[in-house]
């Protein structure tokens, strides 16, 4: 593993040094359609800086780079590391952690006035993600959160609590005319992720101030023992559910409701469905929300940055994370920006779909940004699997996870 990794770092040094120093890159994960955006702003931001016949920045080149998420950060932890990578890092803000423990990205408070700052939502989460005392991301959009997605060829109002979902079961049965329809709810709920607003609304979360992992609890007991029942029990759900099973009953009216994110509805729309958005149901016994995890994404600044190039990244970003380019992305993707004054603008307050996903995101808890997160991911993942294949109790799911947990913590931090 080691000899590969110096020889990818080899490559990349050896494909970066022959380039023009005079260009500033970005690396990213949009779609197509974003990126499609991203290259227009990229040119708008030159003419910007040609405006008025001033050639200094004349010779400067302003590109972006795709790569899927995880190969995008693990590409920029490597090129960093040989010295080089994009000026700017575009990502979600559980990259922050890894990324300053391994050094390859800067603080970037020195180089934002406070005013500037001040511009950016604080409420429902920060658009402005810290960790260390230091500010690491800016985020131009906030949420990748999850929601309840419902049909309303099934229901004119959706259920405000669990009880009352389950009791509307037998109703929608009996008056839908669609043999198709044979679930009630589907969602991709055997991955940890999708069974975290479900342990918020037991009052638990996944980790304690210390970082420490907090799954041997009642929380995570209580909502894995729902999801089961809702199976087994109450047969809302199928008993066997990944993602694309989940997209793929929902988009077929098989089932009348789905617990999604912002990704997914615009597929939704396409096939002319006439969905409604709204909060996932509260918990009855605790008279919580859910909590789903909301994502701030961003820009964080290459640690090799110096002098003008750095003077340009910080140029670019605040430009790209100026509200009439953060409303491009809102008014194509449905996106959530950060300014301030984007919220206040029509293109946010006026659309439905988008109210009703800030109305989720006000109950949702922000991503955390530490390292122990992704060990906490893959702890969790079999013990919690195992569940609904009748392996393991919820009680013993709980404990193993969080043996797991701390083991994998404990190695990686030897």
């Amino acid at each position: 593993m080691r000899r590969f990794l110096g020889w990818v770092i080899i490559f990349l040094f050896l494909n970066c040094s022959g380039q023009s120093e005079k260009r500033l890159m970005i690396w990213h994960s949009f779609r197509p359609e974003g990126r499609e955006i991203l290259q227009q702003q990229l040119a708008q931001f030159k003419e910007r800086l040609l405006a008025g016949n001033n050639s200094k920045y004349q010779d400067w080149e302003f590109e972006e780079r795709f790569y899927a998420p995880e190969e995008a950060r693990t590409n920029y932890i490597v090129s960093t590391l040989a010295g080089k990578g994009p000026a700017l890092f575009r990502g979600a803000s559980d990259n922050i952690g890894p990324l300053v423990e391994l050094g390859v990205i800067q603080p970037m408070e020195p180089f934002l006035e406070p005013a500037f700052l001040d511009s950016f939502i604080t409420i429902p989460i920060s658009a402005a993600v810290w960790h260390q005392n230091h500010l690491y991301q800016l985020a131009d959009e906030i949420g990748n959160h999850l929601c309840l997605v419902y049909n309303k060829k099934y229901m004119s109002k959706p259920p405000e609590t669990i009880q009352e979902m389950i009791q509307m079961w037998p109703a929608i049965q009996k008056n839908s005319s669609d043999p198709s329809l044979k679930y009630l709810l589907a969602w991709n709920y055997t991955e940890p992720y999708f069974v975290v607003p479900f342990i918020g609304g037991y009052n638990g979360w996944l980790l304690d101030e210390d970082n420490q992992p907090t799954l041997n609890t009642a929380a995570v007991v209580q909502a894995s023992q729902l999801i089961y029942d809702l199976a087994h029990k109450h047969q809302l759900i199928p008993e066997e559910c990944d993602y694309e099973m989940a997209n793929a009953l929902f988009g077929d009216g098989i089932s009348a409701m789905i617990i999604n994110g912002p990704w997914s509805w615009g597929n939704y729309l396409n096939r002319q469905i006439d969905i409604g958005i709204t909060r996932i149901p509260k918990i009855d016994e605790t008279g919580l929300w859910p909590t789903p995890i909301v994502s701030p994404l961003g820009y964080s600044l290459n640690v090799n940055l110096k002098g003008e190039e750095l003077q340009l990244a910080i140029k670019l970003l605040k430009f790209l994370t100026a509200p009439a380019q953060q409303l491009e992305y809102t008014r194509q993707f449905g996106s959530i920006p950060t300014r301030k004054d984007a919220w206040r603008d029509s293109t946010v307050t006026a659309d439905p779909i988008l109210q009703q996903s800030i109305y989720q995101l006000e109950v949702g808890k922000p991503m955390p940004v530490v390292t122990e997160l992704r060990w906490i991911w893959d702890a969790m993942r079999p013990a919690y699997q195992a569940i609904f294949t009748n392996d393991i109790t919820p009680v013993q799911a709980a404990e193993k996870m969080q043996q797991d947990a701390l083991k994998l913590i404990r190695e990686n931090r030897e």
